[in-house]
């Protein structure tokens, strides 16, 4: 599962600002391609921080690749994601950092900007053997500090027997599909709600910013804030009219989304991959079906994942990058989702009949086309706080869509980018 425990906000900030004082002459962002690697077999030891699932099962491919490279030694650390972001900056802030480490997608910008990651060697991997939304997620001023590693994206979970009831044999296609859909499952298929989106707190940005995204609107626009758009008031009146008009539940309490989707009380929820495991253990494999994003301009998701960064203080660059190029091979990449459930970023990877034979993987393939994250700005998970704390107001105290957007914008422009 690829979602990120928040760090303490103001911890981020504090770490670049840390980093800054500490020598660096580095202007992290502001660099061109990283310089190659050399030819041959990796040798050497390379130290890795991985954190979770990843940190306990990435030995499974260390091991494959000294098996290639015999005079190379991997040595993995499992981190949990808990303390991550904190043990990186403070690792980059003493120079005391592993050669490689995973690193949350939306961290990229933070820890970039400190100088502390060493730039993508531009004829390591190709950029358009990603998906691009993934592959952006590592760009910083137009630097790629790292590869994309495995990667996840968001769909609907519909409840079938509901949608039968109500009528639906197709998903839908626009947000007025959708929304005459949701209103469906409720009316027409007896759920008591039609929909479940996040009515703010931690993670809810993730479910507004594909609206802002398919109706054309962004986070940036340059390098100023553009979160007070028409486009993105319009998003968040979509959003809002979900609540207002009862199709969501406001306060929904935690861990029963499962349980009240598989009785019928739920209709649909937006969620990633991780799900369809978690529904098939609460017995419900045969009784859910999947929906790309609706269309407004476009059908954008959100992507997330983990990328795989080096740091410039790294002891082993060279080996190092090795290992990030194995990992990034299709065939490797097959192989760790058959060990870790992580779908691939490289899209090759998704011709092998073990993700292009699964339908309901096969439509999340489909979805990273379209999909994308959050510019990779060194403030973004302040940025988000503040984003959060104003969606919890649209939706649960009814605030117009263009006072949330005004202080959402406010809010990020008084913290700024990091540059």
């Amino acid at each position: 599962m690829a979602t990120w425990t928040r760090p303490v906000a103001a911890l981020g900030l504090a770490a670049v600002l840390l980093v800054a004082g500490c020598g660096r002459d580095e202007d992290g962002g502001a660099e061109g391609p990283g310089r190659s690697i050399g030819e041959g077999r990796a040798t050497g030891e390379v130290t890795v921080w991985a954190m979770g699932t990843e940190g306990e099962k990435l030995g499974v491919l260390a091991d494959a690749f000294m098996k290639e490279n015999p005079d190379a030694t991997v040595k993995v650390t499992p981190i949990p994601w808990d303390g991550a972001h904190d043990k990186i900056a403070t690792a980059i802030a003493g120079r005391q950092t592993p050669d490689v480490s995973l690193v949350g997608t939306t961290w990229m910008g933070e820890f970039a900007k400190t100088g502390g990651l060493d730039p993508t060697p531009a004829d390591l991997v190709a950029k358009d053997e990603f998906f691009p939304g993934a592959w952006d997620t590592t760009v910083v001023d137009g630097t790629s500090y790292g590869v994309p590693w495995y990667v996840e994206t968001r769909l609907l979970y519909v409840n079938k027997a509901v949608a039968a009831k109500a009528g639906i044999t197709t998903a839908p296609q626009t947000w007025e599909d959708l929304k005459t859909a949701i209103t469906a499952l409720k009316t027409r298929g007896g759920a008591k709600w039609g929909v479940s989106f996040p009515a703010g707190g931690p993670g809810s940005w993730q479910a507004v910013l594909p609206f802002v995204w398919q109706n054309g609107g962004d986070v940036l626009s340059g390098d100023t804030f553009a979160l007070d758009s028409p486009a993105t008031v319009e998003a968040l009146g979509y959003y809002q009219s979900y609540f207002t008009e009862g199709l969501s539940p406001k306060d929904l309490p935690q861990g029963t989304l499962e349980p009240e989707f598989v009785k019928g009380n739920l209709g649909a929820f937006v969620s990633g991959p991780w799900h369809i495991n978690l529904l098939k253990e609460q017995g419900a494999a045969d009784n859910f079906q999947l929906w790309h994003m609706p269309k407004r301009q476009a059908a954008t998701s959100f992507v997330g994942g983990g990328n795989l960064a080096v740091f410039k203080d790294a002891k082993n660059r060279d080996a190092a990058w090795k290992f990030v190029e194995y990992l990034s091979r299709p065939d490797v990449q097959i192989t760790w989702y058959r060990t870790a459930s992580d779908l691939p970023s490289v899209k090759k990877a998704w011709d092998d009949p073990v993700l292009a034979g699964d339908p309901h993987l096969a439509l999340f393939g489909k979805q990273l086309e379209d999909a994308k994250s959050p510019p990779a700005i060194a403030t973004w998970e302040q940025v988000a706080v503040g984003m959060e704390a104003e969606v919890e107001k649209l939706t649960k105290t009814g605030v117009s869509p263009q006072d949330a957007a005004r202080a959402i914008q406010q809010k990020a422009t008084s913290i700024g980018t990091g540059a």
